[in-house]
Formats: structure tokens, sequence, C-alpha cells
């Protein structure tokens, strides 16, 4: 019998390097010890992205409502500055199609129609965004990200797909409108093409590139579709005359911008930021996610902070190149590692590719339809609607299924901004709604199964006569402390023997806040005037250090909080008359009778 092969030494990754250097710049710290092994595939790979990036990113500043040079300007900068910085070694930043309708719900409505002051606009979105993700890091903040439930993210997801689809079938069709979000899009969009606005040619050129990309990622992944895509209709264009009956590129500004803070007026800060604060939020979560999962590969840990900090570093130096915020790709990561990247010098590559083709070729692009890279978005998001999860979270969770398509609607119907504080509220909202109502059961023993159970999923679990096993499956706080503590009183008065002893089984409960403390002082007394003792098992040494401070330790009794429900138990029945035989405890064949045994 033989193992499983072991891989070549050239194909195994390198070590993650180590020391304060690889911290803080762990892209020097990788230079130093680069294995030369390393260097063809980080070529090809980086010459194989790059066909992936030029059509992307300019397609996706166009859907962003900026000129599409930019794009390739924030295609640059971040790989750049991502090699230098960033904690992995493969993950490919840059334009992202989540982010495109953000960047254009903020910066159109207050560009007034320039150009100019829209890429003044966006720079400005840059630079806050990568302030708001430094912050975050510094402060230590990455668990923020968790606040966005997979629901929660698959509704907006969906939502942003279907507004950036909508925003860019107008240019699909060789017209244009002026219209924002979903509702009002799919209206003008409509209502252009009952007025004969569209363009035939930019139609058959539009969706022929659709046909074209998805079949080759059907039947053949590894072919660069889009590239052949942007390449057909580019010669389509040249070939046949179009340029003067579509519309196309144009040319391309020769070479690369200085850096230059954009000069934005102050009164359009308010509206910058609460965008920048949904950009930072989402391009952070997705960052974090695909972060974790391309270094799970490699072995390589990733610590969510420094990747905060290193995207806020990037997206500031997006924001001073004229480009706009940026996020990490899943589509192009997978197409660097696929290719054989084994570190950012692929993204090194990639970006020094379009640099040469700004600088030496830049009319190159002249004659590229904007029909084409509307072709290139659409056929991106389409990536990022699911439906499946949707249909998952209706079969093993209701409230989640509602919860995505509510916040779907939300994005859909307020606008993606609005959508997306409205998906972070939804997602609070259910976790204090499950909070607020959580599970709780009366707990009794069940024949041949250890421990103590749900009387309400154990029907034939006996109860032991006047004790009460009360389990709170939740942290107790201001919106559901009333709730336990009448539970319990509803428990008590309605026990047949009467209750003598209450016992807490409160391994779930992970936090007791100030207004929770007064309920169970207030419990505690209501139990007293029954003549009711109050005990605590299983709970956590924070919590009980917590109900310390809070002085309810003396209160109810430090000898009534049991370091498990069998102690708390055998306590009560040592304290009480109580004729109780366990099953464990019941006479066995060739044995003798019952004996008293610790539950």
């Amino acid at each position: 019998m033989t193992g499983p092969a072991v891989p070549d030494a050239a194909l195994r990754p390198d070590p993650p390097p180590t020391g304060r250097l690889a911290t803080w710049l762990p892209g020097i710290a990788t230079l130093r010890g680069y294995d030369r092994r390393s260097l063809r595939g980080d070529i090809v790979a980086g010459i194989i992205l790059s066909t992936m990036l030029v059509p992307a990113g300019m397609g996706y500043a166009e859907a962003s409502g900026l000129p599409a040079v930019t794009g390739l300007y924030a295609t640059v900068v971040p790989l750049l500055v991502y090699a230098l910085v960033g904690p992995s070694r493969i993950l490919v930043f840059g334009p992202d199609s989540a982010l495109a309708a953000i960047i254009a719900a903020t910066i159109l409505p207050l560009a007034g129609g320039s150009s100019d002051e829209a890429v003044a606009l966006a720079g400005m979105l840059g630079l806050m965004t990568g302030a708001l993700c430094i912050g975050a890091a510094l402060a230590r903040l990455g668990f923020l990200t968790d606040l966005l439930s997979k629901p929660v993210r698959v509704g907006y997801m969906n939502g942003i797909a279907l507004t950036v689809i909508v925003s860019q079938l107008p240019k699909l069709c060789g017209f244009s409108v002026d219209a924002e979000g979903f509702i009002r899009g799919t209206v003008e969009f409509v209502r252009g093409l009952a007025a004969g606005e569209a363009v035939p040619q930019a139609v058959a050129i539009g969706i022929a590139c659709i046909a074209l990309i998805l079949v080759l990622k059907a039947v053949a992944p590894r072919v660069p579709g889009i590239l052949l895509a942007v390449v057909f209709a580019t010669i389509a264009v040249a070939v046949l005359g179009l340029a003067d009956t579509i519309s196309v590129v144009g040319s391309v500004p020769r070479g690369f911008p200085v850096p230059a803070i954009p000069a934005v007026p102050l009164e359009d800060i308010p509206a910058l930021a609460v965008g920048a604060v949904s950009i930072a939020l989402i391009s952070f979560a997705d960052t974090s996610v695909l972060s974790r999962t391309f270094a799970g590969r490699t072995g390589v840990r990733v610590d969510p902070d420094r990747e905060a900090g290193a995207l806020g570093a990037l997206n500031i130096a997006a924001g001073f190149f004229q480009g706009f915020p940026v996020s990490s790709s899943a589509s192009r990561t997978s197409v660097a590692e696929s290719a054989g990247s084994r570190t950012q010098l692929t993204g090194v590559v990639g970006a020094l590719i379009i640099v040469g083709l700004l600088v030496l070729v830049p009319d190159l692009l002249r004659n590229l339809p904007q029909t084409a890279l509307a072709a290139v978005v659409i056929t991106a998001v389409l990536g990022l609607i699911d439906l499946r999860s949707i249909v998952r979270f209706a079969r093993v969770r209701r409230s989640d299924a509602v919860l995505s398509v509510a916040c779907f609607l939300g994005v859909a119907i307020l606008g993606v901004i609005p959508g997306i504080i409205l998906a972070v509220a939804l997602s609070l909202l259910d976790f204090i709604r499950r909070a607020w109502r959580p599970h709780d059961a009366v707990m009794g023993r069940a024949e041949g199964v250890k421990g103590y159970h749900d009387v309400g999923r154990y029907p034939g679990a006996r109860r032991i006569p006047g004790l009460l096993l009360y389990r709170w499956d939740a942290p107790l706080f201001f919106a559901n402390a009333d709730l336990f503590r009448s539970r319990i009183l509803d428990f008590v008065d309605g026990a047949e023997p009467p209750v003598r002893w209450v016992v807490v089984a409160s391994e779930p409960i992970t936090d007791v806040d100030t207004t929770a403390a007064d309920a169970i002082e207030e419990l505690d007394v209501e139990l007293s005037r029954r003549g009711v003792e109050l005990a605590f098992a299983e709970m956590k040494d924070p919590v009980k250090d917590r109900l310390t401070r809070y002085g309810l330790a003396e209160r109810v009794g430090r000898e009534l909080f049991f370091p498990t429900v069998g102690v708390a138990v055998k306590a009560y029945l040592d304290a009480n008359p109580v004729e109780w035989v366990d099953w464990e405890d019941a006479p066995r064949a060739g044995g003798g009778g019952p004996t008293k045994g610790t539950p």
C-alpha cells in the first residue's frame, strides 16, 4: 500500500516570512527570501492575469460612473501597494463589481454630470474608505465584519447584482439613461427600448460577447474568455467601421497620473462618509473571507486586522492616483492561483504590463466598444446572484430566507446605500430577536440517557419532585431579562408538587448585564416569598465574577453555585426529604435493592 504522492519541493508554498519586517512590510521580507524556483510561475501568472485586469478594471470603472481609464489606475496602484504591505501572498485586489453600484450611488448625485467632478469624488471616497479601514485595524475592529450574516450578505449581493445589471443594460444596447437604482433604471431602460433608442450593432456585439464569455467559462474555464470577447469586439468595430455608430472608449490619456489630493467641496463630505462606511464594511468582509480561504490552502494564518490595514493603505493610494475604492477579487485571485502564482510578484507583473500599455500603446484601446465593457460587467455580476442559498435558507430556517429577501428588496427599492444600512440593521435586529425569545427548557431525567434533558424533547423524562431544573439558552440582557424572570415564576407557580429549589443550568448564559442582574435580584426576592431557593449550576467563571461585582453572589449564597447540574441535584436531595430513585440506581438482575448515589 502506498501513501499519497509528495509534491515536488519547487511546487510547495514558500514558508511565511517572520519577524518585525514581515509584520509591517511582508512584501520586502518575501523578496529577501524569494525562491527563484517560483519566478517562472509568478511571471506567467502575471501575464495571464493582466489579460483579465484590463477589461475588468475598465468595465467596473464604467459601471461606477467613471471614465474607463480610471479603472486601470485603480488596478495598478492597489496591486503595487498590496505587494508591499499585504499579508496574503496571492490575493489580487482591484475594482470590484460588488462596489460599483455603491460608488455610483455615492458620487453621481454629487458630480452633477461632470466627469472631472466624479473622478475627484471617487478619489476622495477612496481616501475616506482607506482611512476607515486603517482606523478599524488600529482599533482591532476586524470583528465588525461579523455584523453581516450570510443571509444578509446573500440578500444585498443579489440586490447589488441586479442593480448593476440594470445599469449596464442601456450601455449594452448602445444608448444611455439618466436614472439611478434598480426600479428607475428598469423603467428608463424599457422606455428607451420602446422609443427605439437601441443600436442593433451594439446589441449584436454585446450579446455575442456575453455568449462567448459564458460559453468559454462553462466548457473551457482556463481560456481567457473576457480577453477574447474584448479583442473580438475591438476588431469588429475597427473592421466594420463602427466607431462612429456605437460608443467606444476612445483615446486613453498616455502615461500615468501624478499623485494629488482630490479637491471636493466640504459639503459633499457627509454624503461621501456614508458611502465610505458602506464600502469599508463590505470590502473588508469580502476580503477577510477570501483571505482566510486562500490562506488556508497554503497553511498560512492571516490576521484580519492586518488585512484591514493593508486594505486601507491600498485604497488611500488609489485615491491619490485618480482611482476609486477597491476590494479583493475572488475571480482574479483564482485565475492567478490556477496560473501558478506563488507570491505577490504576480500582481506586480500584471500592474507593470498595464503601465506599459498606458505609456507605450494607449491607442490600442481606442476602438474598444462600451457594449463589450457592459458585457464584461454583466457576466461578472451574474456570479454574485445566489438563488441556491435562498432556497436552502427556506428549507432549513425560514426566517433566514425572509431576512435575505428583505435585504434584497431593500437594495432594489431603496437604493444601494440605504439598502446596505437596512441590511446591517436587519442583521442586528435578527440577532436581538433570537436572543430576545431564546429557547428555554425544564429538564428531567430520561431513562437510559446520561445527564438531564429537555422534558419537551424527552416526554418520558422524570422530574425530581420539588426541584425545577431550568435552562436558558442565551445571554441575559435588557431585552430578555424580564422574560427570564417571568418564565421561571410561571413554572414555579404551576408546579405540582410545589417547588422547593430552582436550579438554573447556566452553561449557555455567556453574559449578564445590569438590567438582567436586577431581574435576577427581583427573581430571588419573589422566590424567597414563595419559600423557594434559587441556585445556579455550570455557570462560567467570567459570568460568576460579574454577578459577584453586582453583589448577587452574596445575596444568592456562594454555596448555591454548583459546578455541575449533577452536584446541584445531589445537594438538593441531601437537603430535602424527597423520595427519588435514579434509573442508574435501580435494582439490576442479580443485585440488591436501590442505593442512593450521585445522579
